[in-house]
C-alpha cells in the first residue's frame, strides 16, 4: 500500500469547492497529501472542502480564480509555478458547462466552455508542468469526460472542448513522460453533480441514462476519487498519456 502513499505531497485541485473536485481533494488528502483548492467562489476560509482536508490532518489553502478569465488564469498559474515549496500534483478539475441546440448555440456560450474547459487547463499546466518538467518529477490530472469519446446532445462547446482534453493529455504525456512528469485523464461517466443536474431532472433522458449503465445508477464524486489517489501515486509511475473511464461501463455497453 506505500506505493499510493501521497505523505508530504502538494495537491492542487481546481474547481475543488464541491462535486466531483471536493472528493478528490478530500481522497488526496486522507492519502497523505496537503491541498490547495482553488475555485472561482471558494471561501477563504471554513469550507466544506477545508473541514474534510484539515479532518484528514492534512494543511489546506484556498484560492479564488475565475477560469473564465484569462488574466486571472495566468496571475495564478505564475503563482504557483513561483511558489518556494512546488506542487506535486495538479488536478485540473474546474470545468463549465452551457446547453443549447448546435443550431442556436451563442458564441458567448462556446467561448465560455472553451476558455474554461480548455484553455485556462493548458495556461494553467503549462506553468506548473515546466516547474515539475525542471524538477523532474509531478503527476498532471485532467478531468476530461465521456464526451471525449462522444459528441453528446445540445453541447458542442462541452464536447469540443473535452476532446481536446483528451488530446492535449496525450500530447504533453508526449512531451514530459521522458523528464518524470505522468500526465493522465479521468473520464467520468455519468455522475450526480451540477452539471448533469439538467439530465437527472428530465425522466426521459435520466431513464434512458441509467438504462445503457451496467452498474445501474448515476455515479458519485467518490467513484473517481479513487482513481484520482491512483493516477497521483508512485503506483501510477508507468501511466501516461492515459484517459481513463470511470463510467459504470457505460463505455463498454
Amino acid at each position: 500500500m506505500n506505493a499510493f502513499d501521497l505523505t508530504g505531497r502538494l495537491a492542487v485541485v481546481t474547481g475543488a469547492k464541491r462535486g466531483i473536485g471536493r472528493s478528490i481533494a478530500r481522497a488526496l488528502a486522507e492519502a497523505g497529501a496537503d491541498v490547495i483548492g482553488v475555485s472561482a467562489t471558494l471561501a477563504e476560509s471554513g469550507s466544506a472542502v477545508e473541514q474534510d482536508v484539515t479532518e484528514a490532518g492534512r494543511k489546506f489553502e484556498a484560492i479564488r480564480c475565475d477560469f473564465a478569465d484569462p488574466a486571472a488564469v495566468r496571475a495564478l498559474a505564475d503563482d504557483l509555478a513561483a511558489r518556494e515549496r512546488p506542487v506535486d500534483i495538479l488536478v485540473n478539475n474546474a470545468g463549465t458547462i452551457r446547453r443549447a441546440p448546435a443550431a442556436e448555440h451563442p458564441d458567448a456560450y462556446w467561448d465560455e466552455v472553451l476558455q474554461v474547459n480548455l484553455s485556462a487547463q493548458f495556461t494553467l499546466t503549462r506553468a506548473v508542468g515546466a516547474e515539475m518538467v525542471r524538477r523532474g518529477d509531478g503527476k498532471i490530472i485532467f478531468t476530461a469526460s465521456l464526451l471525449s469519446f462522444q459528441g453528446g446532445i445540445t453541447v458542442p462547446g462541452y464536447a469540443a472542448a473535452k476532446h481536446g482534453i483528451a488530446g492535449l493529455t496525450k500530447a504533453l504525456a508526449n512531451e514530459w513522460a521522458p523528464h518524470g512528469v505522468n500526465v493522465n485523464a479521468i473520464a467520468p461517466g455519468y455522475i450526480a453533480t451540477d452539471n448533469t443536474q439538467a439530465l437527472r431532472d428530465d425522466p426521459a433522458r435520466s431513464s434512458a441514462i441509467l438504462d445503457r449503465i451496467p452498474a445501474g445508477r448515476w455515479g458519485a464524486g467518490e467513484d473517481i476519487a479513487g482513481a484520482a489517489v491512483f493516477l497521483a501515486s508512485p503506483a501510477a509511475g508507468y501511466v501516461n498519456g492515459v484517459v481513463l473511464p470511470v463510467d459504470g461501463g457505460w463505455l463498454g455497453r
